[in-house]
Formats: C-alpha cells, structure tokens, sequence
C-alpha cells in the first residue's frame, strides 16, 4: 500500500517527529523515503549532529514502511531491535533517508536504512527488526 507524502506526515509525524524535522516524502510498504534538515537544534555540545538523531530518523522510517506493509491487514509495525552505525560526523545541511524491507514475513520485517548528505556521501547506515502486531479498537 503506498501512502502519499501529506498522509504520511499527518499520520506518523507526530509532535516528537515534527520537532526533530522529519519529512516523508514517499511511503510505500516496501520502501520509504524522507528528509531532514540538520541544523544547530540537533547538534551535540561539539557541534556535530547528535547520534540519536540518526537513529530515530531510522526507526521512525523502518516503522512507517513496515507498518505501511501490514495496514491493510489491521496491524502495524513495532521495533524490536535498532542497531545504526555512525558512519560520518555532520554539522548542517539536508539529509536524506531511505529504507527499505530486506524481508517481510507474517509475524516479523527487518528493514535497513541509510542517510545520506546531499553530496550523496554516506552518514549513517541502520537495521531495524520489526514485530507486526494486530491494531486493538
């Protein structure tokens, strides 16, 4: 199932998301596309973009994809294991993120994830594993 961009931030950027800067630009069940535009808000006290930033970016794409995937069958999508590796240190400047599903079963879907500069320059690289869960009410 494939969200369009304006669902997808009205559905899964909710004020934590919105905060951090996250933008969908695409949605599907099997790849997701977003951006992010760091800035000093994001900086650790060395002014390097904060680690944590990556991996929220990460999870929170791998959820909305995977969660995508299982939609039509009344379920979403919950993280169970997040591992991204900090590939790069980044001051400012839009950062892409696609993921991707690596393996879509009925209980479970890894997916991986990677950020990019707009050099296309790799900044960070990530894996999630993802429990599908029945939605309740």
């Amino acid at each position: 199932m494939t969200t369009t961009a304006h669902e997808a931030n009205t559905m899964h950027a909710g004020r934590f998301l919105q905060a951090l800067g996250l933008r969908f630009i695409d949605v599907s069940g099997t790849r997701v596309q977003a951006e992010l535009d760091a800035t000093e808000e994001h900086h650790t006290p060395w002014g390097m973009v904060h680690g944590g930033v990556y991996a929220t970016a990460i999870e929170s794409v791998t959820s909305v994809g995977a969660s995508a995937a299982v939609r039509e069958d009344g379920r979403f999508a919950v993280g169970l294991d997040n591992v991204t590796d900090f590939v790069r240190a980044h001051r400012s400047g839009r950062l892409h993120i696609v993921a991707e599903a690596a393996h879509q079963g009925r209980t479970g879907q890894l997916w991986t994830a990677e950020i990019t500069r707009d050099d296309g320059k790799l900044v960070a690289r990530g894996r999630v594993r993802l429990q599908n869960v029945d939605m309740q009410g």
